[in-house]
């Protein structure tokens, strides 16, 4: 079966949408999904071996993550995407660094093998973007926006 690759940006929108139960939903939904640059690393669930060549492949360098939100609603005639870059800046990393985060968080199931949340933040020098929650997956600022557009504020005034 052959191979198709998308730019991460368009990778990101696409995730995000192929996330959303329905899009013709009555309600607002909305979906968020993350991607990577580094070729020839799956998104999503991936094993031990595949975890540690990422973060091989992820040591020392900046590696800039995009990570796409969609809100749908039919009968508002919302669809509405937005793409969020975050750039992680990864320390150097040793073999038995890896191996014991790994072991310690199991992060198997994240795009980049890692969980910026928890133990994943000794991974990086530092992180740089406007919005931290897009690592997560789910960009909240950028999703409090669209809802606040959409005339579904968040907060009450």
């Amino acid at each position: 079966m052959p191979e198709h690759r998308f730019p991460p940006l368009a990778a990101a929108l696409l995730i995000a949408a192929l996330l959303l139960p329905g899009a013709a939903a009555a309600n607002p939904s909305w979906a968020g999904g993350r991607a990577i640059p580094l070729a020839g690393f799956p998104l999503g669930d991936m094993g031990h071996e595949a975890a540690v060549a990422q973060l091989r492949a992820s040591s020392g360098r900046e590696v800039c993550f995009h990570t796409g939100v969609a809100l749908v609603c039919a009968r508002r005639q919302l669809d509405w995407f937005h793409v969020e870059p975050f750039s992680a800046h990864f320390r150097s990393l040793t073999d038995p660094t890896i191996e014991d985060y790994l072991r310690r968080e199991q992060p198997y199931d994240c795009a980049g093998s890692f969980k910026c949340e928890g133990l994943g933040i000794a991974l990086f020098e530092r992180l740089q973007g406007n919005d931290p929650t897009s690592l997560e997956g789910l960009p909240l600022i950028a999703l409090t926006g669209l809802l606040t557009r959409a005339g579904i504020p968040v907060l009450q005034s």
